[in-house]
């Protein structure tokens, strides 16, 4: 859950800096941006900010219904759900270099630009989904206000609240959830500061999202096929 947390970061080190402004995996940013951008604030789209939220919206419930459809026949619904996911990034980093995407747009978006961020906050909708069926307490994997919270008001000796709760290694996790989305982001726009096409940058978290869940189903696999 903390590399998947990484990857957020870096996934919207791309969405901002190069689809947008506009959020992929933290709606209520984006939901910011769209009025924003409604008001007539300059620099930002409403098309571009709308299709986010449509495009996390199809993804939320597709997801929803795949990982349930998939968990009601006794299968591994998140490894499954970690390949989608993974193969959707892959995608729109695909989309990405096709069209030739290396900067944020300086007026009206294409086809292929709006394709682009569509699938991205689609993979980002069946990721929040997936962090809500499998919760892990104190690293939801997309945001870090709550986890950054936790640790402002229940790690002593800056702080005491019994009400939030510490101890048995939730300080440790909170710690690793914000770390983990300022390392993503960090990493991501190091990469597009590098002069690395976006599509690379993107690539990045697609192929470690791809492999955390293809290496969740061959270790599924291999514990089968151990006698007993």
């Amino acid at each position: 859950m903390v590399l998947l947390t990484l990857t957020t970061g870096m996934v919207e080190a791309v969405s901002f800096l190069v689809l947008g402004p506009v959020f992929a995996a933290v709606q209520t940013g984006n939901l910011l941006l769209l009025g924003f951008a409604i008001a007539g604030a300059p620099g930002i789209s409403a098309t571009v900010s709308g299709v986010s939220l449509a495009g996390f919206a199809f993804g939320a419930i597709a997801g929803s219904r795949l990982e349930s459809a998939i968990d009601a026949r006794g299968r591994r619904w998140f490894a499954a759900a970690l390949v989608g996911e993974g193969v959707l990034l892959g995608a729109a980093a695909l989309v990405i270099w096709r069209a030739g995407i290396e900067s944020a747009p300086q007026g009206q978006v294409g086809g292929r630009h709006l394709a682009a961020i569509a699938m991205v906050a689609c993979a980002m909708g069946v990721r929040n989904v997936t962090s809500l069926r499998a919760p892990v307490a104190d690293v939801p994997t997309t945001v870090s206000t709550r986890a950054l919270t936790g640790l402002l008001i229940a790690l002593p000796p800056l702080a005491s609240d019994s009400r939030v709760g510490g101890g048995g290694g939730r300080e440790l996790r909170r710690m690793a959830s914000v770390a983990a989305m300022f390392a993503g982001g960090l990493l991501g726009a190091w990469f597009l500061e590098r002069a690395t096409h976006p599509a690379l940058a993107l690539a990045v978290p697609a192929a470690l999202v791809l492999a955390l869940g293809l290496g969740l189903v061959a270790l599924r696999r291999g514990r089968i096929s151990v006698p007993g």
